[in-house]
């Protein structure tokens, strides 16, 4: 897929845009922070297990709601859009989700939430390449302060007691690589998609990345259960089917519908800071869950993490005001 810069086309109201855009963010981030409570709601089923079982609901949902207007929607896409489709699966979706778990459990939650904190920094300097875009320099202020949040974050897994011991941290390390690598493609290339497909809604996009998430799903569906426990209880079997469901439904249709309309509203520089609002939410929820308060270390990396989108969004503020000026 052709991956260069693409301009956007200027919305009518820069700043109703904006606002528009950081509430479907924020949105998206609260919906997407409730995928870490699954593995404690479900701990009987294996990571991958978790990972066939919500993608395979996210397409048997996506396939109910586009089957009714199959031909209609399906007819101005070509061979171009459904390759794709299918690469924005595999990278924001099946290999983003199944590297994430295979760094967790061999290489430790510690390394791997500081590896993945380092999220909205690579979003934002390969998006601030964008023509048009907010230069690097006025952005670093914002970088800081995310990978300020980032390693408090990191800094406190590392006092917390650990549950197992990681018997592999270099392969752990590389899988943590792997998946921000994966996930950073998965941002650009489909805010980039959809700028050069403004035909398609962003919500039929979110349902054709889902039939394309959940075929891969189904492919990998023998090899889930093949190397994964096989002896389950009725009730542990009811509430698989249940935590697949209503993260596919949360998560994948209604988050991902509006991380795709803030996509469109905001450009790749501010859409980077957009993804540290999913490890907020995902702290607040693992809070409520221990039902206890949180650690001095986290509160700090809550404040970078406003600090930082605020920062943010002033560099876009003054960007926009000085071509007005």
């Amino acid at each position: 897929m052709d991956t260069a810069p693409t301009a956007r086309p200027a919305p009518s109201s820069p700043f109703s845009a904006t606002t528009a855009g950081i509430a479907c963010g924020m949105g998206a981030g609260a919906l997407w922070g409730l995928v870490f409570l699954a593995p404690q709601l479900a701990r009987e089923f294996s990571p991958l297990q978790l990972t066939v079982g919500r993608y395979l609901g996210y397409g048997l949902i996506a396939l109910a709601l586009v089957g009714p207007r199959w031909r209609t929607l399906v007819a101005p896409i070509g061979r171009r859009q459904w390759w794709s489709l299918a690469w924005l699966a595999l990278a924001g979706n099946t290999l983003y989700y199944v590297l994430l778990s295979s760094a967790v459990q061999t290489g430790g939650i510690a390394m791997t939430s500081l590896v993945i904190g380092f999220l909205p920094v690579a979003v934002t300097v390969i998006g601030s390449r964008d023509q048009g875009a907010v230069p690097l320099r006025r952005l670093l202020p914002s970088l800081l302060l995310c990978a300020a949040g980032a390693v408090c974050i990191g800094a406190q897994a590392l006092d917390q007691p650990a549950a197992a011991s990681a018997p592999r941290p270099l392969f752990g390390l590389l899988c943590a690589i792997g998946a921000l690598a994966s996930w950073t493609a998965y941002a650009i290339g489909n805010a980039r998609c959809l700028a050069r497909f403004p035909a398609m809604s962003p919500q039929d996009w979110n349902l054709l990345t889902g039939l394309a998430t959940g075929a891969q799903s189904l492919l990998l569906l023998p090899l889930a259960f093949a190397l994964g426990p096989a002896s389950h209880g009725a009730d542990a079997w009811a509430r698989f089917g249940a935590v697949s469901a209503g993260v596919a439904v949360l998560a994948s249709i209604a988050g991902n519908a509006l991380w795709n309309r803030m996509s469109r509203l905001l450009p790749l520089t501010l859409v980077g800071q957009m993804i540290l609002f999913e490890t907020l939410f995902a702290l607040v929820y693992g809070w409520l869950w221990e039902r206890r308060w949180p650690a001095r270390l986290e509160i700090a990396a809550l404040c970078f993490v406003v600090l930082s989108v605020l920062s943010c969004l002033d560099a876009h503020r003054m960007g926009a005001a000085r071509p007005a000026a």
